[in-house]
């Protein structure tokens, strides 16, 4: 049996062939602080968030797309996988994705959680290789093609050809700036208090990276700064738009910044074919207008954009039997198996 993962900041959403995505939890867990009991994984966590007593911590254990706490991060692998597969007995390969900008430890460390469930081996795949694969580009031809891969987590851009990365840049913690920005805002405009958790709620309900045509209303709900006493506001998307487009400015930043390190012939076969986006965050109105305007390209929006990483883990899983074949001369978009 193999298996695509995609241990994703927000999100960790797991992929076999045989029956396509079979999970799609967020990456939270919560645990009891004084005798280290895991309480809950993903989604039963997830509700947790901001509203445990002093003893139980419900967190996101991996932060800007690598693993902050390693013990959670094992304990939170071995749930999710063990949903997947039930028996231990035939050991799975597993095709995992990691951000482009990341040291050998960190590397290591996403080998050794995912390990500790018992695969037989696992192989790694740059998250922005595992977007494009799932969004139907051709990386492996000797032809350029640009993906921005604008996820919960991080931001990953490459410029790719010959299966391998040319250019690329991460963007760390999108969209958890996002949330806090709107948290701020909130505060600052409305003296009223709000967790994370509500921001995030607010963001994908009428997030706009560009001045809504039309504007949309989310309510808030938190506690008076002033009074200490519950109350609401009606948060309009042009104020959420206010308060993340300098975070979204930054992800085109990037996006220029690699088109600037792009070579002549690549950039060439860009300009033609234009720029593909994928993620979570690449779905937020406007992203696609906002990134056109300012690099000059066609942008499309990739089909189930949030799903392209691990359907491209799945589609590398392919490539298995090459990796392992000492003779197999042909290019391949994964790592070093381990």
């Amino acid at each position: 049996m193999d298996i695509a993962l995609d241990l994703g900041t927000c999100n960790t959403r797991i992929l076999t062939k045989e029956k396509g995505k079979v999970l799609d939890e967020p990456s939270v867990i919560t645990y009891d602080a004084i005798d280290n009991k895991i309480l809950a994984a993903g989604k039963e966590a997830y509700r947790m968030l901001g509203k445990t007593p002093t003893r139980i911590h419900a967190v996101y254990p991996l932060e800007g797309g690598v693993i902050a706490e390693l013990d959670l991060v094992e304990e939170m692998i071995d749930i999710f996988l063990s949903q997947v597969s039930s028996s231990k007995v035939v050991m799975p390969r597993v095709v995992a994705c990691i951000p482009g900008e990341i040291t050998e430890v960190e590397k290591r460390a996403v080998v050794n959680a995912i390990s500790s469930f018992g695969v037989r081996r696992v192989y790694l795949i740059e998250a922005a290789k595992a977007a494009a694969m799932g969004a139907g580009l051709d990386i492996m031809s000797p032809h350029g093609c640009m993906i921005a891969d604008i996820g919960g987590g991080t931001a990953d851009v490459a410029v790719m050809s010959l299966g391998g990365v040319a250019v690329s840049n991460t963007i760390k913690d999108v969209g958890k700036r996002m949330d806090e920005e709107i948290v701020k805002f909130v505060r600052r405009k409305y003296s009223l208090i709000i967790g994370n958790t509500m921001a995030e709620q607010c963001k994908n309900a009428i997030g706009c990276v560009m001045p809504p045509l039309e504007e949309k209303i989310f309510r808030v709900k938190g506690r008076d700064s002033m009074r200490g006493l519950p109350r609401y506001v009606d948060m309009k998307s042009s104020e959420v738009y206010e308060a993340i487009i300098e975070i979204a400015a930054g992800v085109v930043k990037g996006i220029m910044d690699v088109l600037e390190k792009t070579p002549p012939e690549l950039i060439g076969d860009i300009y033609t074919d234009g720029l593909t986006i994928s993620g979570s965050l690449a779905q937020l109105e406007g992203f696609t207008d906002l990134i056109s305007r300012y690099t000059k390209l066609d942008v499309h929006l990739a089909e189930n954009a949030g799903d392209c990483v691990v359907k491209g883990c799945g589609e590398a899983i392919a490539y298995i039997s090459d990796v392992e074949s000492t003779s197999a001369l042909s290019v391949n978009p994964l790592l070093a198996a381990y």
